[in-house]
């Protein structure tokens, strides 16, 4: 929990934050456990399925986070409603959703569907933090003109104060998506420690063997003071979670 909500001037105040792609097979009793344990005040999550059971929305939601979501695709196969949520334990004040790229033509593949981003504009002991839950197309590792585009759409709305951007970007460190983001953003964690894979079903494309490859950032605007970036541990989605302390002023 938040200094802030102990009695300590808003000025020491800090906020930890967390993404994670939970997977559309995730074991959502897991992800649950390790919300409740986490400490996070505020989480972004991609691969969200609110029909799949155990409902993921109203189990978080129950354990004292406000939330937003909204969907970015079909699932494939089962016809499920899959996107991008935000929870915070601060109050959500309004919520948004920003169409990065619609869906193209032609057979149905994970770079050509339609990604979306949520903005949820949250009130921190008065503060407005603008926080972003993304899921950027999935290339394989290949350079991707259609992950450019969704970065460029997605860097148009950022605000260039009080911002954080959380998400699964499918793109590795080194790469021309992720170097966009760190020309307009703070990277929170340089280290491109690997966020991914556990599970070799996370993508029968590239078949991973072991965590190997970092998908998973956090982005902050220059104003935020950072500090503590780690990928986390859960065996409850192919990817692990990744956090960092962001201290607000």
């Amino acid at each position: 929990m938040a200094n802030g909500e102990c009695g300590y001037s808003i000025l020491e105040m800090e906020l930890k934050v967390v993404s994670w792609n939970i997977w559309l097979a995730g074991d959502l009793k897991g992800i649950a456990e390790f919300v409740k344990n986490s400490g996070a005040d505020i989480i972004g999550m991609q691969e969200v399925i609110p029909e799949r059971e155990p409902n993921i929305m109203q189990t978080i939601e129950a354990l004292g986070y406000h939330s937003a979501f909204s969907t970015a695709l079909e699932v494939r196969h089962d016809g499920k409603k899959m996107g991008n949520a935000i929870f915070s334990k601060y109050p959500i004040k309004s919520q948004q959703t920003h169409i990065l790229s619609e869906t193209k033509s032609g057979p149905t593949t994970a770079e050509n569907e339609r990604r979306v981003a949520v903005e949820a504009d949250i009130d921190v002991g008065g503060i407005l933090l603008s926080v972003f839950s993304t899921h950027i197309a999935h290339a394989h590792k290949k350079p991707s003109e259609r992950q450019l585009l969704q970065i460029e759409s997605l860097l148009e709305v950022v605000p260039r104060g009080k911002a954080i951007v959380l998400g699964d970007f499918n793109a590795t460190p080194q790469t021309e998506p992720i170097q966009r983001m760190e020309e307009v953003l703070t990277n929170t964690d340089p280290s491109g420690a690997p966020t991914w894979s556990l599970y070799p079903a996370g993508c029968t494309v590239c078949d991973p063997q072991a965590v190997d490859t970092r998908f998973d950032y956090i982005f902050t605007t220059h104003d935020l003071k950072i500090h503590s970036p780690k990928v986390e541990s859960s065996p409850a989605s192919d990817h692990l979670p990744v956090s960092v302390i962001v201290e607000l002023s």
